[in-house]
Parts: structure tokens; sequence; C-alpha cells
């Protein structure tokens, strides 16, 4: 009888201990899926759409055609993302800082990363679509595109590719300003320029800190092609030096007040002092200063646009 008892016991222990098993490898897997996506990363995707949105003239859209809008944007980045991590897992897997990820550990299979990546891009446009209009979910669509299909192969290829690169990473707010005006004026694209000049002093930074493992990798990133730093030195300064004028667009178009043009003009000059530094030293500190420096900038920007908008 103690027998029997004792063998349920251990047959009902070791059920518990293979559901514990599959749960906490559900857990994990669905983690690893959504490491995929870059959710973190992605935020700033989703707020750039939504100044897009705050700085347009039109009709509000309503609370949840918004977060519609929003989360839509968020799912096609996350499905860029996905894509990338995909066409670069054998790259990644030679890099120290992405070897862990869950292509290049082969945690995820490739089929499962393009299904999944699929799934959440056609989710995300189609919401785009229906909680905004066409425009807007075809400038998401090119997004995408542009990402995944010309950025993610040329960077194998060229240095150039990251300037190539800030081109999708500077759209998300002309998708906000097309979901409320169903139109694309030159307003827009001041936003999307000063977007586009913000990423590649912010790119050249992770370049120089990373410099190592893009040369592993193989990537012709630029401080890898001229390992003394200059160039990349050089051209963080012309980019901070172009934004600052360029950031000031938005008052001289009516489209924001003095105050942020004050505030603009404050924090384009500090972040052109932080290129200069690093242009100096070629330190990886005041690259790693002038890589929080721009993670500061832009948020900040957003907001005094926002809050003094005409």
């Amino acid at each position: 009888m103690r027998a029997t008892v004792a063998k349920a016991t251990v047959a009902k222990a070791t059920v518990v201990k293979s559901d514990a098993v599959a749960m906490t490898g559900s857990s994990a897997r669905a983690r690893d899926f959504v490491a995929l996506a870059k959710p973190r990363l992605n935020l700033l995707v989703v707020a750039s759409t939504l100044v897009g949105y705050a700085m347009a003239n039109g009709d509000p859209l309503g609370f949840w055609r918004v977060c519609g809008l929003l989360f839509g944007t968020g799912l096609v980045a996350g499905g860029a993302s996905a894509f990338n991590q995909v066409l670069e897992r054998d790259l990644d897997a030679l890099m120290k800082r992405t070897r862990g990820r869950p292509m290049p550990d082969q945690r995820l299979q490739p089929l499962e990363g393009i299904l999944f990546g699929s799934a959440i891009t056609l989710t995300g446009l189609l919401l785009i679509l229906a909680t905004s209009n066409l425009l807007a979910a075809t400038v998401a669509l090119a997004t995408l595109l542009s990402y995944v299909v010309v950025y993610t192969p040329l960077k194998r290829k060229s240095s150039f590719g990251t300037v190539i690169g800030a081109i999708p990473g500077a759209l998300p707010p002309i998708i906000g300003w097309a979901a409320v005006e169903g139109g694309l004026p030159v307003q827009p694209w001041t936003l999307f320029g000063i977007m586009f000049l913000w990423q590649l002093p912010h790119f050249l930074a992770i370049a120089w800190m990373y410099r190592e493992d893009y040369a592993r990798a193989g990537f012709p990133m630029l401080p890898v092609l001229e390992p003394d730093g200059r160039s990349t030195g050089r051209q963080a300064v012309v980019y901070a030096a172009a934004l600052v004028p360029l950031s000031l667009a938005p008052t001289l178009m009516r489209m924001a007040g003095e105050l942020y043009f004050a505030g603009a003009l404050l924090l384009g000059l500090a972040f052109l002092w932080q290129t200069i530094q690093f242009a100096r030293s070629r330190s990886v500190g005041d690259a790693r200063r002038v890589f929080f420096g721009s993670i500061i900038y832009l948020p900040l920007l957003w907001i005094l646009m926002i809050a003094n908008k005409v």
C-alpha cells in the first residue's frame, strides 16, 4: 500500500515538474518573440508618430483611433525589427552585443521569425488603415520596406547605409501627420529632416563605441573603414551643426512659438558641443556622451514643440 502511494506521489510530482518546465519554456519563447520586435527601441517610433499627429492641423481622430494608430505603427516597427534580425542573424552571431539575441542563439528559427514579423506587420498596417487612412498606412509600409529591403542589405556593403537607414527612422512623424490631414505639405517634412539629422550623430556615436564588434562582423561602418575616427567625428559635427538651424524652422514656419525657438536653440548648441568634444578626443567616453545626449535631446525637443504649438 505504501509503495503504491509513493509511486503515485512520484508520478504526480513528475507531472507537476513537467508542467512547470513547459510553462517556463513557453514563457521564455514568448519573451524571445517580444525581443524580436524590440518594443523598448520602438517606443521612439511611436512617440515620433504621436508628435506628427499632434503637430498636424486637421480634425482630431479621437482617443481610440489615436491608440489604434500608435499601436499599429508600433507593430509595423516591430515587424521591421523582426525581419532585420532574421536577415542579420549570421552577422549578429559574430558580435558580442548581439550574439545573445533569439536568432543567432538559435532559440528561434528563421521561419518563426518571418511568420511572426509578417503577422504583426500585417496586423499593424490593417490597424493603421482602419483607424486613420490609406496614406498613413502607405507611409508605414514604405518605412518597413526601406528599412528591410534597402537599408538592411546595404548595411553589409557600404558605410553609406547609415545615411540610408536614417530615412525609415525619420518617417514616423510623417505617418502621424498623414493620419490627421490625409496629405503631406511641407511642414511635416521639416519634422522628417529634424529626425533624419538627429539620427546620424546618434548612429556614429554607437558605431564608434562598438567599432570592434562591427569590424568582427564585417560591417563596413565608418569607424571600421577609417579607424583613426577623424571622419567619424567630423561627420558627427557636420550633422549636428545642420540640425541647429533646421530645428528652428518650426518657429519660422509658424508651427511653434518663441519659447520653442529658444529651447531648440539651446538644445541644439548643447548637442553640437558634445559632438565637437567627441571629434576632438575621439574617446569612447565622449562618444557615449553624444549617445546619451542624443537620447535626451529629441524627447525634450518634441515636448517643447508640442507644448509651444502655435
